[in-house]
């Protein structure tokens, strides 16, 4: 046999490593047994000078070894695919993987057991039976891994076992491709809100520039298809030679930076339950939100690190490319991790760089000198608004320290919208909650809104 399972449908076939070496090592416990029995009966009947015993030895004895020539020679070609859905999946829901056998050689099978590698987070290890595929059929079976835990989790490699009708040797292939799940952290609905801060783009702070100031100062662009032909600039046409509009007023999309504290020292604790867990989920919500409300975003972390990385200052380019922004801040959120610094200076100085926009920031654990370089990051930001989480309080359950209470604090003197999150909040909540807070520097802010 020969190839390795593809994933996303594609076939291949198993390759046929294994000599008759290997097939011998892949003899049952029926077929050692029988083995063994047929040695010892010929070692007897030649002792004892009895020519039926060593005929029943003989026969003994090669039945397994016949089993082994038959399954080492038969030259099945088995196709295999995987088919995962969906590939990118939230924390403790399901993914459906598809597998599929094909037999396309011109001889019908025997029995086949598949197994499927599965990590040990999503669930046992999968095995099916396959009875006998007849030349040119296939076969289709499906199981479900789900995970509490993110990351990225590979499928694979597939694993089939052919048997002899005795049981008496027992071969396993294994395809060579895998498939990736990812599994990315939940996210809450929040609600449509406004607080206070200044914020310009697309929703309630939606401000616009004309692209053009008058017929002289115009500034066309090449026709496109689907536009207005009242938008025609027909002395540009003339000049140019190809039919050219005028351009309509583009919008100014407003910024969010969501700023994810993943400081080791920061956090205590572990597990689906942990402040850090919470944080990883709140950075994601409030991504996934306010792209949907036409945000540019970006994810920036204490090191300094910003996704996508690409555009203006890191920011997503374009509404066109929300999605393809989201699902790469899904996919940097799911396999997150502590870091080991012990400050937040360099997310300060990217934000010190371009920091203008809304910012959104969850917070772990801030000692005097990280709460007072935090309050000074509010810098040319419209609004700011922190979710401060206290990991202690998370392992005992109990109510929020007065000192995160003194950081909060701190934080709104500095013109923050800044919240203590208590042990197993919800952020719909806070969200609303944060609405309805004013900083105590807002009087010398201008009022403007998101949604």
């Amino acid at each position: 046999m020969s190839g390795a399972a593809v994933p996303d449908g594609q076939r291949g076939d198993e390759d046929d490593r294994g000599g008759l070496r290997a097939a011998l090592g892949g003899l049952t416990t029926r077929g050692r047994s029988f083995l063994a029995a047929g040695v010892a009966a010929a070692a007897c009947a030649y002792v004892l000078g009895q020519a039926d015993l060593l005929r029943v030895g003989l026969l003994l004895a090669a039945l397994p070894l016949i089993c082994v020539l038959v399954l080492h020679r038969t030259r099945y070609r088995v196709a295999a695919s995987r088919r995962l859905t969906p590939q990118r999946v939230e924390t403790s829901t399901e993914a459906r993987v598809q597998l599929r056998m094909e037999n396309v050689s011109k001889l019908p099978t025997g029995l086949l057991m598949l197994q499927d590698h599965v990590p040990y987070m999503l669930g046992p290890r999968p095995r099916f039976v396959l009875d006998r595929v007849e030349a040119g059929g296939r076969r289709e079976v499906s199981y479900r891994v789900r995970s509490d835990l993110r990351g990225r989790f590979p499928l694979g490699p597939l694993q089939l076992r052919l048997n002899d009708p005795f049981g008496m040797c027992e071969l396993t292939r294994s395809f060579s491709a895998y498939d990736t799940l990812t599994v990315v952290p939940r996210t809450e609905a929040l609600p449509p809100v406004k607080l206070f801060g200044e914020a310009s783009g697309y929703g309630d702070g939606q401000s616009r520039s004309l692209a053009l100031a008058g017929d002289d100062d115009v500034i066309p662009r090449t026709y496109r298809h689907g536009d207005d032909l009242r938008r025609v600039h027909w002395r540009s046409t003339a000049r140019y030679g190809e039919l050219m509009v005028r351009r309509e007023e583009l919008p100014q999309r407003a910024r969010c930076t969501v700023l994810l504290d993943t400081r080791r020292i920061a956090f205590q604790g572990a597990g689906p339950d942990s402040a850090f867990e919470w944080a990883v989920s709140g950075t994601a919500s409030a991504l996934v939100h306010m792209l949907e409300r036409g945000y540019a975003v970006r994810l920036l972390t204490d090191t300094g690190s910003a996704i996508p990385g690409e555009g203006a200052e890191g920011f997503a380019g374009s509404a066109q490319d929300s999605a393809e922004a989201a699902g790469l801040m899904m996919d940097t959120l799911a396999v997150v991790d502590h870091s080991e610094g012990a400050g937040l200076s360099r997310a300060s100085d990217v934000l010190r760089g371009g920091g203008d926009g809304l910012l959104i920031a969850f917070l772990g654990d801030l000692d005097e000198e990280q709460a007072a370089l935090t309050a000074r990051m509010r810098g040319r930001s419209g609004a700011a608004v922190a979710f401060v989480l206290d990991s202690g309080t998370w392992l005992t359950g109990g109510a929020v320290a007065g000192a995160v209470e003194d950081r909060v604090r701190q934080l709104r003197e500095a013109g923050w919208t800044a919240l203590a999150v208590p042990p197993g909040a919800r952020l719909a909540d806070l969200w609303q909650q944060a609405a309805g807070l004013r900083p105590e520097t807002a009087a010398a802010d201008t009022y403007g809104g998101w949604s």
